[in-house]
């Protein structure tokens, strides 16, 4: 399971190792790990060295701390990519258009797995959610709502990857843009645009509810 660790950079092995046991399946989701004197011994090293594995396993959303029960493999991951990818928009000068490009690519496609997979209960979701959207006045809670209607077609869509990758998008761009611009568009067009890829993801046609998405994004909705 563990090989013990013959190295000058200790900690970078010791999170590889942590990561080959959970891409090999000997720890799942959810799981806990083996206490932090344990891992020492297996792979003969410092505790020390251990520690700081851990905590840089927990900076990049793989592992979390419980307090007076241990360390765990992280069984939400939603939020795993936020941090990363917010330094990355800083460091490389990203601008607010590569957000938009991002999403028109990535949602389209999400639609359409949507379609296929997504369960009634979703689709009660997305209902309520248009309809609370549709009798809001208030820009900041539309554009919450709006981000939440979004979200819950990229869960719909069955696929974890583009789930969490739509959430952290999602994130980036409560933190970097302005989002009460939503209403800069006639509302009326973002009901019906709403409406029509609730028809389409209702009626099972992925080719239509991506064509929509499509079209709705390129009204320059965030």
């Amino acid at each position: 399971m563990l090989n013990p660790v013959k190295n000058t950079k200790v900690y970078e092995v010791i999170m590889e190792e942590i990561k080959d046991i959970v891409k090999k399946g000997e720890l799942k989701s959810g799981e806990k790990l083996p206490s932090e004197r344990e891992l020492a011994d297996k792979l003969e090293v410092s505790r020390t060295s251990v520690r700081e594995a851990l905590k840089a396993l927990t900076m990049l959303g793989l592992i979390e701390s419980k307090h007076g029960e241990g360390n765990f493999i992280k069984s939400n991951f939603e939020n795993s990519l936020l941090e990363p990818l917010s330094i990355v928009f800083l460091l490389i000068g990203s601008k607010n258009e590569d957000i938009i490009e991002l999403r028109r690519i990535i949602e389209p496609e999400a639609a359409g797995l949507a379609a296929k997979n997504i369960t009634e209960s979703e689709l009660r979701d997305l209902k309520e959610i248009m309809k609370e959207l549709n009798n809001s006045l208030d820009a900041e809670i539309c554009a919450q709502l709006d981000k939440k209607f979004h979200y819950k077609i990229a869960q719909a869509s069955g696929n974890h990857l583009i789930s969490t990758i739509m959430f952290s998008i999602s994130s980036l761009i409560e933190k970097y843009i302005d989002s009460s611009c939503i209403h800069n568009i006639n509302k009326k067009v973002v009901k019906l645009q709403h409406e029509e890829i609730y028809k389409a993801l209702e009626s099972r046609d992925s080719k239509k509810a991506s064509e929509y998405v499509k079209k709705h994004l390129e009204l320059g909705i965030i």
